[in-house]
């Protein structure tokens, strides 16, 4: 007998897994760098743009200064000469300020507290506009005294050197939030470089990984074609022994299973004569259990209850039959001789038939054994004149 033995398919090629998971982690360190480097990029573009707005609100903040004083500087020539050149100039240097100091507002505006702290700056000049407005309002009415005396309560009150300090402040913390973004901008770069070498590194011992594996899992195949090829000799030696052995065993289990049908028939011929003896039987016969339930009667038992078998079968017997003098006692006599193991003969006892008539009757208990143990019994009525009513 040829068989031809082949080792049964693995249903994931353990190899195939790893180097699939390889190249998984590979794609997913690509799609980690890929992710890292577009978020640093876009911080990168955020940061850019708010550097050139910064730089835009700075150079706007530094020439407030330069304007202001040359605005103020037309008003003084004004005031002196009465010039009306020099109050159009005076005039066109407060307008560019009032523009610089709207730009300076609305880039400031995007941060609460830029905003604020350059409001301060704001009402300062525009204290200071008002304030030469003032001035030539009454150098034009020709009112020296009043000019004389506005000149000087401008003298000693001091807010220009105020009003160049909070400039000067809000220039540094605005070259401060410069540097800060200087040294994050630098550290995102070293971050995003760092990021993009590692996964490159990472992909790389990957890929060799993966290599390895497959080379491994080719020399492990070799490895066990040549021992299949020495397994399937041994098979084919084993195969044969154990073919043998199942072609006897096969032969006695068809002996065994031939006799054992032909004990079964045995058996169930002896138990259909057993049941055609106690059907043959004149007297009432009734096959009872341990507990003296009824488990088979005669066709003479059910001549004499008038119950059919589906009617008394596992029902107690006391049901229908009771010992002559029996007052009720506290555990039924027949079922005390029965668990005993003793035999009742020819004890006069009463049986009541399915229409209510008390029949006369002699009784027979014979215990039924397996095995020296009691496992039912039978019990024979003999129908008699009944003694008494």
């Amino acid at each position: 007998m040829s068989t031809d033995l082949t080792p049964p398919a693995s249903p994931v090629d353990r190899t195939l897994r790893r180097v699939l998971a390889c190249f998984a982690v590979i794609a997913a360190v690509l799609v980690a760098v890929v992710t890292a480097s577009l978020q640093n990029l876009n911080r990168s573009i955020a940061t850019s743009d708010w550097v050139n707005h910064t730089h835009a609100l700075i150079t706007e903040v530094d020439a407030l200064q330069p304007t202001l004083l040359a605005a103020e500087a037309d008003l003084s020539r004004f005031l002196l000469t009465a010039d009306a050149h020099d109050h159009e100039a005076c005039q066109e240097k407060f307008a560019e300020l009032g523009e610089r100091v709207d730009v300076a507002t609305a880039l400031a505006a995007g941060s609460a507290p830029e905003a604020a702290e350059f409001a301060a700056i704001a009402e300062r000049l525009a204290r200071r506009a008002a304030r030469a407005s003032r001035l030539a309002n009454l150098k034009r009415a020709e009112d020296p005294a009043a000019l004389q005396q506005a000149l000087a309560d401008e003298a000693g009150n001091g807010e220009h050197r105020e009003l160049t300090h909070l400039i000067e402040n809000f220039r540094e913390h605005q070259t401060d939030l410069l540097s800060a973004r200087d040294r994050a901008s630098f550290q995102q770069a070293q971050t995003t470089r760092w990021t993009v070498l590692s996964g490159l590194g990472l992909d790389l011992l990957l890929l060799f990984g993966a290599a390895w594996l497959i080379r491994d899992d080719l020399a492990a195949r070799r490895r066990a074609a040549r021992l299949l090829e020495q397994t399937n000799e041994q098979l084919e030696a084993r195969v044969r022994e154990r073919t043998a052995e199942l072609t006897a065993s096969n032969a006695r289990l068809a002996i065994q299973n031939l006799e054992e049908r032909w004990a079964k028939q045995a058996i169930e011929h002896q138990n259909r004569y057993n049941l055609l003896i106690i059907d043959s039987i004149s007297d009432a016969v009734f096959v009872v259990t341990k507990v003296m339930n009824i488990s088979r009667m005669n066709p003479a038992a059910v001549h004499l209850t008038g119950y059919e078998p589906a009617d008394l079968i596992d029902r107690p017997l006391s049901r229908i039959l009771w010992l002559a003098g029996d007052t009720l006692p506290t555990f039924d006599p027949m079922a005390r001789t029965l668990i005993e193991g003793h035999e009742m003969r020819d004890k006069p006892a009463f049986l009541t038939t399915k229409g209510g008539k008390s029949v006369s009757v002699r009784l027979n208990i014979y215990p039924l054994r397996d095995r020296d143990k009691v496992v039912g019994g039978v019990v024979v009525l003999q129908f008699s004149p009944p003694d008494s009513p």
